[in-house]
């Protein structure tokens, strides 16, 4: 197994354990057994858990603006671009359960908190989707509400049905995707 692989794979079985277990039941020598590793040599890649926990996220974050990406309309409105995003999120997540369930963890401890405050008021790394909530707030298209609030509205609701549709409460197709991205643009537009 090369470099990158081991990499990859350590990444991978920590976003399985995660998932499958939290943070505290994930273990470094579990994630090491889980990806085929010595336990030593998930410290050659990362030196702390910590630091693990923050790779796994940011890798999982790079292959969502990856998704999201492909065939966005960088030109079109804003609710185009809304609606992109929509559908590309909740049609992710909808095949990757263990991820939605490693982002929900990761955004309802200490890591998601400081990584969610310096993506909302941070002036570095400023991400495609607050720009473009920035953007819908100057122009007027968006409700005057704080920019934690215009999230929790957009992304709150797709979360919760990604997580019902996994766990099989409720079926969502092209339609329904659609419909629920386009009740979360009704929300926060003015």
């Amino acid at each position: 197994m090369d470099v990158n692989d081991k990499r990859a794979a350590i990444i991978q079985a920590t976003l399985e354990l995660v998932g499958e277990n939290g943070f505290h039941g994930c273990p470094m020598a579990m994630v090491a057994e889980h990806a085929g590793v010595a336990a030593g040599t998930i410290y050659r890649y990362f030196e702390s858990k910590d630091i693990l926990i923050k790779e796994t996220y940011a890798d999982l974050e790079g292959r969502l603006l990856a998704g999201l990406m492909e065939n966005y309309p960088g030109q079109g409105s804003v609710r185009e671009r809304f609606l992109h995003i929509g559908v590309v999120l909740v049609n992710h997540l909808i095949v990757a359960p263990m991820e939605l369930r490693f982002l929900e963890q990761f955004h309802n401890s200490p890591y998601g908190a400081l990584h969610r405050r310096d993506k909302i008021f941070g002036e570095r790394d400023k991400s495609i989707v607050r720009e473009l909530f920035e953007e819908a707030l100057q122009q007027q298209i968006f409700k005057d509400l704080a920019l934690p609030i215009l999230f929790a509205l957009t992304f709150g609701p797709l979360v919760d049905v990604c997580r019902d549709h996994i766990l099989g409460f409720i079926t969502l197709d092209d339609r329904s995707i659609q419909q629920t991205v386009g009740a979360c643009w009704d929300a926060v537009r003015r």
